[in-house]
């Protein structure tokens, strides 16, 4: 069986009826190379031909059988929900999935997955409009309406549309680290990850305007992750009240501002633990953690493995680092 610690070949599963802009987001992100970082993804599209996309026909590379051969098979988003997935379709993702690919649905793409019983007894998520109707039909699989991405290893699920990028980001993190997703990010002009508190860096949106509340306070916070900052501290920057602060913060993250802050400080974290030779005492006095113990703590409760751990995978193989994977 493949193992995550490879991650280089991707499929797209395209038929009549998917959507074009979740089919974009994954050409854009899996079949474009990154300058100056080696072989990137080798991408495929797998479906009968011709594939009507939107008003557009689309040749496909290989037969929906070709997905069974992909290290990851990517299902965008599915039109008509209301119409059950084509069962060619659905028989070639769990076939997929059966020989070992990681299979990940953005947005309605999820029903594909429902339909082929990847999701059955696993927490899914899809486009917020339609997770009532998934939960009715797939009442095996636990849809999580709250969130923009879920990650049960060899199977993800993302919310509806934008979500899709984020999901993709976040694979290009598990597959090359925190670095090389960032990069990617930059590139498309897209927050690398938008913040929040959830394990699988499940995030929510964050605010882009330069008149929001919080507009000039997250980039003053990023810079000063190394200090000790409160509450208070964020307030008094902001001008405004405590109360104030959370409100607006609950507002455009989704979370408090002591957890977003706690999830900058991981962010930063990984990205030392994968560029520098620092000690997991100076990366947690970097990150503004105090001590080696503090920071390991949080990270292993956020990330899921400890900062050593993490830094042993992602740094193993140059050029190729790994998903981490738990002590």
């Amino acid at each position: 069986m493949r193992t995550l610690s490879d991650m280089s070949t991707v499929a797209l599963a395209a038929t009549d009826g998917m959507l074009q802009f979740e089919l974009a987001i994954a050409q854009e992100v899996f079949g474009t190379p990154l300058p100056g970082f080696g072989p990137w993804y080798e991408l495929s599209v797998c479906g009968p031909a011709p594939v009507k996309v939107g008003r557009f026909l689309l040749e496909p590379d290989h037969g929906l059988g070709g997905l069974a051969r992909a290290d990851t098979v990517i299902v965008p988003g599915w039109a008509d929900i209301d119409v059950a997935p084509p069962t060619d379709l659905v028989d070639a993702v769990r076939t997929a999935h059966e020989a070992g690919a990681r299979v990940a649905s953005l947005c309605t793409g999820a029903f594909v997955l429902a339909a082929a019983g990847l999701l059955d007894g696993r927490r899914a998520t899809t486009h917020w409009a339609h997770t009532d109707v998934l939960a009715a039909r797939h009442p095996l699989v636990e849809v999580d309406p709250d969130v923009l991405y879920v990650d049960n290893g060899s199977v993800l699920t993302s919310a509806g549309k934008a979500a899709a990028m984020d999901l993709c980001l976040h694979l290009v993190r598990s597959d090359h680290g925190s670095a090389v997703a960032n990069t990617v990010a930059r590139r498309l002009v897209v927050p690398p990850h938008r913040a929040g508190g959830q394990a699988q860096f499940v995030t929510a949106p964050v605010p882009e305007r330069d008149d929001h509340p919080l507009g000039g306070l997250l980039p003053w916070i990023t810079e000063r992750l190394d200090r000790p900052l409160t509450v208070e501290d964020l307030a008094r920057h902001a001008n405004m009240s405590s109360r104030n602060l959370a409100r607006h913060f609950r507002s455009a993250t989704g979370t408090t501002p002591l957890r977003w802050l706690l999830d900058q400080r991981i962010r930063r974290a990984q990205e030392l633990l994968e560029r520098t030779d620092d000690s997991v005492d100076l990366v947690a006095e970097a990150t503004g953690m105090g001590t080696a113990a503090t920071l390991r703590r949080h990270f292993n409760r956020t990330v899921g493995v400890p900062p050593d751990s993490y830094r042993r995978t992602f740094r193993a193989a140059e050029g190729s680092p790994r998903r981490p994977q738990a002590d």
